[in-house]
């Protein structure tokens, strides 16, 4: 079942990353939207600001990633609100595996097949990056991840060779940037876009709004 579900993210095409660096974390996507071997979207954000303190990219269906993220953002303020505390980044990390598990598993003709990365802050100034498969699995990432797009092994091949540990957030987003024109340039499923996103201690800010306009010669 795990298998099916990858092979089925990789068909729909994305390029999706997130980087660990040692002053905070690097989230960027591409903008291209596919259904089979059309091209339906050049627009789409990828990679948004969930709410003052998470962002999240996506692989997969389009209109499952959006309704995640609108659930996910409205379940988190209602906890904020009884609780009177912000959650976490890995609760909220929790809750995208858990609503993941649930909606893979749910009869219907559609399933929703969604991967998802999450970063953010908390309120100890930590910053933290999950990758949560389609079936509902979390994985705390330590280093970079590309999660299921189609665009993964050309990003992972990059990040393989030139990520470090000691890599700050500036230079993070010199190697995302890198790494999703490898992706756009090889992948067909990827392209006419970069968002990138970078998350410290002091809050989120989008760096990087880039249109990649294909040349004819």
């Amino acid at each position: 079942m795990d298998e099916e579900i990858k092979n089925s993210i990789l068909k729909t095409g994305t390029s999706i990353l997130g980087i660990v660096c040692k002053d905070g974390i690097v989230m960027a996507a591409d903008r291209q939207v596919t259904a089979g071997n059309l091209v339906i979207g050049k627009k789409e954000r990828k990679v948004i600001k969930i709410n003052d303190y998470l962002v999240g990219s996506w692989a997969g269906n389009a209109s499952d990633a959006q309704m995640l993220a609108k659930i996910v953002a409205a379940e988190l303020r209602l906890k904020e609100l009884s609780s009177k505390q912000r959650p976490t980044v890995k609760e909220a990390a929790n809750l995208f595996a858990t609503i993941s598990f649930r909606n893979i598993r749910q009869m219907t003709m559609i399933p929703s097949i969604v991967g998802t990365l999450v970063g953010g802050f908390n309120e100890d100034g930590t910053c933290e990056l999950y990758s949560i498969e389609p079936a509902g699995s979390i994985i705390k990432v330590e280093d970079y991840d590309a999660n299921f797009g189609s665009g993964m092994p050309f990003i992972l091949g990059l990040l393989e060779r030139q990520y470090r540990k000691d890599l700050t957030v500036k230079e993070g987003v010199e190697l995302a940037i890198e790494a999703l024109k490898s992706s756009t340039q090889r992948d067909v499923g990827s392209g006419y876009g970069i968002d990138v996103f970078v998350i410290t201690k002091e809050g989120i800010s989008k760096v990087v709004e880039k249109e990649i306009i294909p040349e004819l010669k």
